[in-house]
């Protein structure tokens, strides 16, 4: 489906099959020589039909037109491959980049394993492949024609004058798209109306809830009447939503900590226990996904937990638990 959402600028709804998201918003914005399209959906059939059709629709020619890719996820990069023609710039940040080049073959599906081992996961009995991973199953082809955007570079389209905002937490190297004139944030999947961001942690050493948090707070001291996200509705209240954010987080750890009491833990064991906005209420019955995403969220408000040095971490059989200091 496609909607124009403000001028020149047009949203388009990209499936994503068999998945809770249902689709991803890429977002078409037309200029004078070159065109923008932010994120694209998973490297699949379904994904690349929609995208074709609505190009053409559009009368839009890859040839003239430009990819920005908010973040690494295969629902906003899996087609970039497929998009891209030797005309074509690719912007993205290098961290996310870094992993999106190497394609099924990136270092980072090296740590996969290491997570199910580290959280619990294995020894909850979830089958450890990594072809069961959306993420992995719908990545992009190899690519390595990427230019590194960072804070602050600017990328101008038509009448919109966006600058390069780091976002990290969703990912280490999350980028938001804001034009200050027209009070615009193309916010990926950094804020979210209806469902919050899964902030996952797949190997100690990063505090990725804590800078989640923090660039939530960089977010809202921006003047924003408009955030095309990169799932769902369109969010007219920045702040509002930045608060239901935050204190959804909050409300989090608080579970978290009661979950704990005086036990030691391990992520799954917490995740377990934990209030998911789910109609599926008992953990057997969780699909694999979805029990990956739900450690991986225990995990993050454990270690911020621990960061703030309210949790200690001890390490048995490669597996971590936590406890109250």
């Amino acid at each position: 489906m496609i909607e124009q959402v403000l001028p020149d600028i047009f949203k388009i709804e990209i499936p994503l099959p068999k998945n809770p998201l249902r689709a991803t918003n890429s977002y078409f914005i037309r200029g004078n020589e070159r065109n923008l399209l932010v994120d694209t959906g998973f490297n699949c059939e379904e994904s690349r039909q929609a995208m074709v059709s609505a190009l053409q629709e559009l009368n839009v020619r890859m040839e003239n037109t430009d990819l920005f890719i908010t973040h690494l996820h295969s629902d906003h990069a899996g087609l970039l491959s497929f998009l891209v023609t030797p005309e074509t710039t690719v912007w993205m940040s290098e961290p996310d980049a870094y992993v999106v080049g190497g394609g099924q073959e990136s270092a980072h599906w090296k740590i996969f394993s290491r997570f199910l081992l580290n959280s619990g996961l294995i020894a909850d009995g979830i089958e450890n492949t990594i072809e069961r991973h959306p993420g992995y199953r719908y990545a992009p082809e190899r690519f390595h024609g990427f230019t590194t955007v960072e804070e602050g570079y600017v990328i101008k389209v038509g009448s919109y004058c966006f600058k390069c905002l780091e976002t990290k937490g969703h990912t280490p190297g999350h980028i938001c798209l804001y034009d200050q004139e027209k009070k615009l944030l193309l916010s990926g999947d950094h804020i979210l109306d209806k469902i919050t961001p899964n902030i996952t942690l797949w190997q100690l050493g990063e505090d990725v809830l804590g800078n989640y948090l923090n660039s939530l707070d960089r977010i809202a001291a921006l003047d924003v009447e408009v955030v095309l996200p990169g799932h769902r509705n369109i969010i007219h209240d920045c702040q509002g939503r930045i608060n239901e954010l935050k204190n959804h987080h909050q409300a989090r750890l608080a579970n978290v900590l009661d979950i704990l009491g005086s036990q030691r833990l391990t992520g799954t064991q917490v995740a377990k226990q934990m209030k998911w906005d789910l109609t599926i209420k008992e953990w057997h019955d969780f699909p694999w996904g979805q029990k990956l995403f739900a450690v991986g969220e225990a995990m993050s408000h454990l270690y911020h937990l621990f960061q703030q040095g309210v949790l200690q971490i001890t390490c048995d059989n490669d597996v971590f638990y936590f406890q109250k200091r």
